[in-house]
């Protein structure tokens, strides 16, 4: 979704070029690569990890 926040899997947010796979698996960087990370949303976060995070944090520029 655009405009929602993804989260790396430590809670880290992530603002950087995303790829969507056919799955629905959202991941870093424009297209796949080795370096590629799974990304989350907020409530796919496990608790313990949403405890420790701004659930509204914002990206300051969008670059998707």
């Amino acid at each position: 979704m655009k405009g929602v926040p993804h989260y790396k899997k430590d809670g880290s947010l992530y603002c950087g070029r995303l790829h969507k796979h056919s799955d629905g698996t959202l991941m870093t960087g424009k297209t796949m690569s080795n370096n590629s990370v799974k990304l989350f949303h907020y409530k796919e976060l496990p608790k313990s990890v949403q405890k420790k995070i701004n659930p509204k944090a914002k990206c300051k520029k969008s670059l998707n």
